[in-house]
């Protein structure tokens, strides 16, 4: 699965505000709890539960919040951008600037762990984090991942 198959414009956030971890959560809930039929307090609180047990704030300036929702049928994808940066609470404990959110449902490991692992490796590319840093638009996020995702 590609991640374009799944992140769309209406759930990418190029400038988020929030200052710490559960601030920035509450703006990447927001457009994706419209796509996942949940409220973004409902997401809020299923992404700190999984940040109880560590960090998804995985160092290199990447985030990738993770969840799993019950009545959810389809994977929800959404982009988040800092340019400020926010402690995240990361392994190497610098700012965070570049978050994807990932709702699955709960019967779906696999197809969570696979998304989790291409948004990794996509994301092991600095070239690919300094496009994404000076994006300007949702349309040119989508753009600078397509060419980087049809790699893999």
């Amino acid at each position: 699965m590609k991640i374009l198959d799944v992140l769309t414009k209406d759930t990418i956030s190029i400038d988020l505000k929030a200052t710490d971890k559960k601030g920035v959560l509450k703006e990447l809930a927001a457009p994706a709890a419209k796509v996942a039929g949940a409220t973004p307090e409902e997401l809020v609180k299923i992404l700190l539960e999984r940040e109880r047990l560590g960090s998804t704030g995985i160092g290199g300036g990447i985030g990738i919040p993770h969840g799993k929702l019950k009545h959810l049928d389809q994977l929800v994808l959404g982009f988040g951008l800092s340019r400020r940066g926010v402690d995240y609470e990361s392994i190497d404990r610098r700012p965070t600037h570049i978050f994807f959110l990932l709702l699955t449902p709960e019967d779906s490991a696999g197809l969570h762990l696979k998304v989790l692992a291409r948004i990794s490796r996509l994301l092991k590319n600095d070239d690919l984090k300094a496009q994404l840093m000076r994006a300007a638009s949702p349309d040119e996020i989508l753009e600078i991942i397509r060419d980087k995702d049809e790699e893999f």
